[in-house]
């Protein structure tokens, strides 16, 4: 069978269209799945103005199978030879006579069972029910009423096609009757298109209606003809993967059309060009071989229009006065400075109870430049970029492009002469913005960014706003994993606990007394999704973790050193070693010797293990000095036999206290040695 559904409505939002049409998608292939109803694929449509679903290959029915129903026990079903209440009930339940009763075992004990089969149910019997909880199950924030009706959805609905083959399925969805009749491009062909079979759906839609029905066939004929007019104009298309995603959202059957604008707006900022044509307009812009921007752009249209050069002209009209605008602010910006700006700052609220933006810049700038001097870097520079890092959010292009703060920074530092460091930060200092976004490639910026993480961080942390489950309106969690990344990616050899000291130092008062400690362990704890995310075993982290250590890159070190430790064939046999040491060590009263006796060692195994440890030590701890972990462990695992044997032929808790005590410093010694690294006890298996 070949099961067609579409539900024609005005037009669905652009930005969720994608999604909408996946969850329709999905929630009808879950139903089929969950009725055991096989089919051979799954097909889905989405266009401005429908939401479609094609199954082929599709079962008739649901696969009869032979079904065991358990009543009460035989001992409570008869009651010398005739049927009680309890099988009365049994069998009015079922349908059955009592003489046609039986008992069988269900594993335990007799009991009263009918057997019968379930299943066999028709496919267009369940259908109906089935696309009718896909649609009241998708994911719209807020749904709509329309006139009279009190039907819910995104957008208000028109008509729905339901065919099984060649055959309408009756039905009534969203005060919907179901028909074989959609419709065509809503200025080329607004007209009914009859489907006589479900195979005809998109055929009918491409070659009668006008529309190209596939969101995937019709986004890839828009990068197509987008990359075709580019070339013609002599640059390269920059096609960014939403906008792509809302452009097809918008049109039914897209024609690509390439318009122009004056050279002289390419003197403003290329972010705020491209902010306009992109937010505002829609277009994809062009750029050269060296990616600079060209001043030409790429509609979509939604229509074949018999004179383009008309619809061409009409959107250079629109986007001009847009581009004016920005030209406009740019140069009235250029006019005042960033320093001059600043001022300004103090009359923008960062948070009620942390005070405004210019007291932010002042923490920033305190923080900033105690990392610069740990750091060897240029504490002046720092300090210049901290003052001015945020002077631009009170620019007139900012307030008009918000998601310029930063880069119209970077060209007002340029313009007022700033250092190209310092301008450079002005950028810099919000990245990463998201997992995998590129870092800094300056020092300044790198301090800068992490410098205010940790400022936000710890203000907000310290007045009692820490993150829930749900809600994390300063996005903490974002800061806390930039900030890590920041450090370990950019090797930054630093103590986050005295940074996090130094932080909350430079406000006035934070009424949460334990802010360092909470802050520490929050901005820990991302790490263990982190190491998640690169396949490292969780125990891992905790090995590490336990030496509550606050240096990222320290950390980050270790954990991938046990990480590789743990697969070493001595791995598992050292740390359940360990583990037994520590077992032993924690039931002492107090604290062995920390010195082994050499006259007390009479075991030949117990003399080959001090032998062992003492080489091995050697060998590890100038690997250790250099913070080389990995090559220390793999030192290391070749204590493994000596182990082994020390633990098969010596009785550490003998009746000889003497010998008792150094057996115990000897093992102590033993796990020292591993500790310097990580708890790897923590990797024995359970």
């Amino acid at each position: 069978m070949h099961f067609l559904v579409e539900l024609g409505t005005e037009e669905l939002p652009p930005t969720a269209l994608k999604t909408l049409s996946h969850a329709f998608t999905q929630g009808i292939q879950d139903g089929l799945t969950q009725k055991n109803l096989a089919f051979d694929s799954v097909e889905s449509y989405a266009t401005p103005r429908r939401l479609a679903v094609s199954v082929t290959g599709l079962a008739d029915k649901t696969p009869e199978e032979s079904v065991k129903i358990f009543g009460p026990p035989a001992q409570v079903a008869f009651k010398d030879g005739a049927p009680t209440k309890a099988a009365e009930a049994f069998a009015r339940k079922n349908g059955i006579a009592l003489e046609a009763l039986q008992t069988g075992m269900d594993g335990k004990v007799e009991k009263l069972v009918y057997e019968t089969t379930a299943g066999g149910e028709a496919t267009v019997d369940l259908l109906a029910d089935l696309v009718a909880q896909s649609l009241a199950n998708l994911p719209i924030a807020k749904r709509m009423r329309w006139g009279a009706s009190r039907t819910e959805f995104v957008r208000p609905v028109h008509w729905l096609v339901m065919l099984a083959d060649d055959k309408v399925l009756p039905a009534e969805i969203l005060g919907l009757t179901s028909g074989n009749e959609t419709r065509g491009h809503r200025f080329h062909y607004n007209q009914p298109i009859t489907l006589k079979h479900a195979n005809q759906y998109a055929a009918a839609l491409a070659e009668t209606g006008h529309v190209v029905a596939s969101f995937s066939e019709r986004q890839a004929m828009i990068v197509k003809q987008v990359n075709t007019a580019a070339d013609k104009l002599g640059g390269t298309a920059v096609i960014d993967a939403d906008l792509l995603d809302e452009v097809t959202a918008l049109v039914e059957y897209p024609v690509a059309l390439a318009g122009n604008f004056e050279k002289e707006f390419l003197n403003v900022p290329s972010e705020a060009l491209i902010s306009s044509m992109k937010e505002h307009q829609k277009y994809f812009h062009v750029v050269d071989n060296d990616g600079e921007l060209l001043p030409h752009f790429i509609t979509i249209a939604n229509i074949v229009s018999q004179d383009p050069a008309q619809v061409i002209d009409g959107n250079e009209r629109v986007i001009r006065p847009r581009l004016s605008d920005a030209k406009f602010f740019f140069e009235t910006d250029k006019q005042t400075s960033l320093e001059a700006r600043r001022e300004k700052l103090k009359t923008v609220v960062f948070q009620a109870k942390l005070g405004t933006i210019y007291d932010k810049t002042e923490r920033i700038g305190k923080l900033a430049t105690l990392i610069a001097a740990r750091l060897g870097e240029n504490e002046a520079t720092v300090k210049r970029a901290a003052e001015l890092c945020k002077s631009d959010l009170v620019s007139t292009m900012v307030y008009e492009f918000t998601d310029l703060q930063g880069i119209a920074g970077y060209h007002y530092a340029n313009n007022d002469g700033e250092d190209a460091e310092v301008a450079q930060a002005m950028v810099e200092q919000y990245m990463p913005k998201f997992a995998g976004d590129d870092l800094p490639a300056t020092a300044t910026g790198t301090i800068i960014a992490l410098a205010d993480r940790l400022d936000t961080i710890t203000g907000i942390f310290g007045i009692g706003q820490k993150p829930t489950g749900s809600k994390d309106p300063f996005a903490l969690r974002r800061a806390s994993v930039g900030a890590l990344r920041l450090m370990v990616k950019k090797k930054l050899d630093l103590d986050l606990r005295d940074l996090i000291n130094a932080a909350a130092d430079s406000f006035t008062a934070l009424p949460n007394a334990q802010v360092v400690d909470d802050v520490l362990a929050y901005m820990l704890e991302r790490f263990r999704a982190w190491y998640e995310e690169a396949s490292i075993p969780a125990e891992v982290f905790m090995a590490v973790s336990a030496k509550q250590l606050s240096n990222p890159l320290d950390i980050n070190n270790r954990v991938y050193a046990v990480a590789e430790f743990s697969k070493l064939a001595e791995a598992q046999a050292l740390a359940a070693a360990n583990k037994r040491v520590s077992n032993i060590l924690a039931k002492l009263d107090s604290a062995p010797a920390s010195e082994v006796d050499a006259a007390l060692l009479t075991d030949g195994a117990e003399k080959q293990l001090a032998d062992a440890l003492a080489s091995y030590a050697a060998q590890a701890r100038p690997l250790l000095a250099e913070a080389n972990y990995t090559d220390a462990l793999k030192v290391l695992a070749g204590l493994r036999a000596t182990v082994d044997t020390f633990f098969d032929d010596v009785m550490v808790m003998t009746d000889d206290m003497a010998v008792r005590n150094n057996r115990l410093a000897l093992l102590q010694s033993l796990r020292d040695l591993f500790l310097e690294v990580a708890d790897i006890s923590l990797l024995a298996v359970k």
